[in-house]
């Protein structure tokens, strides 16, 4: 297949994920403006991160004048999950490929993208990924400027409405992995009520949101990953009893 071809793949393939992130970004690009930045710093923000969850927590740490340290350390430990997403995508890669391919690559690895590309049957050709990921990425930077567009224009009351779709999108992410997983489920209602504890008592409510995020993310995932570990299957077992033989 063809350089073009690929990319071509790519571009279709990624129509889905374009038109999903058109819809979130929107919200992204309405809450950035309401929380002070301009269309322009938004857009710049959606096409240097490209990632929604780092994205949306960062709003509140930008408004009230968080430190670079705590914005830095909230955005790795949120996103911590892409080394392990671009460490499963190497695997798909020639050895031949270039480190600036490679590096081209990375820029585009969120959990969407990823999970078309390593569904791809066969070797993962950079020309597929740069179709999967410019249509993508286009769709994410698109809603964001028309959100905040709409941010500037649109009432007010219609604004706060529309900034509802966050949590919405939030809930609609853990509503169905809750009720299919006890594990799940007990994350949530954990990280719930820390939070609540957090926002209320009187010690700890003087901590910074970012700070919070941080707290809360690593003492959680630490706990549910003690309690919780994922069983290892026989394949696994085989395929290292193989390795170390």
């Amino acid at each position: 297949m063809s350089t073009f071809e690929n990319i071509k793949e790519g571009s279709r393939d990624g129509i889905p994920i374009c038109l999903g992130y058109l819809a979130v970004s929107f919200a992204f690009g309405i809450q950035a403006t309401r929380s002070g930045l301009t269309i322009f710093q938004a857009v710049l923000m959606s096409l240097t991160n490209v990632t929604s969850a780092g994205q949306f927590s960062s709003l509140d740490m930008i408004a009230s004048h968080a430190t670079y340290f705590e914005v830095a350390m909230v955005q790795l430990v949120i996103n911590m999950r892409y080394l392990l997403m671009s460490c499963s995508l190497s695997q798909k890669l020639s050895p031949k490929i270039s480190l600036t391919k490679r590096l081209g690559i990375s820029y585009g690895v969120t959990d969407e993208i990823f999970g078309v590309s390593v569904l791809r049957k066969g070797e993962l050709k950079p020309s597929y990924s740069m179709g999967l990921i410019i249509i993508s990425v286009f769709g994410w930077v698109l809603g964001t400027f028309l959100g905040g567009i709409s941010g500037e224009i649109m009432p007010q009351k219609l604004i706060s409405a529309l900034g509802m779709a966050i949590y919405g999108m939030f809930i609609a992410i853990i509503i169905p992995e809750s009720k299919e997983s006890k594990p799940v489920l007990l994350v949530v209602l954990s990280a719930m009520l820390l939070s609540v504890l957090f926002t209320y008592m009187p010690v700890l409510k003087l901590v910074s949101s970012g700070f919070r995020i941080i707290i809360i993310t690593v003492v959680i995932s630490a706990l549910a990953a003690f309690l919780f570990p994922i069983p290892v299957s026989d394949d696994e077992k085989d395929k290292a009893n193989t390795k170390n033989s």
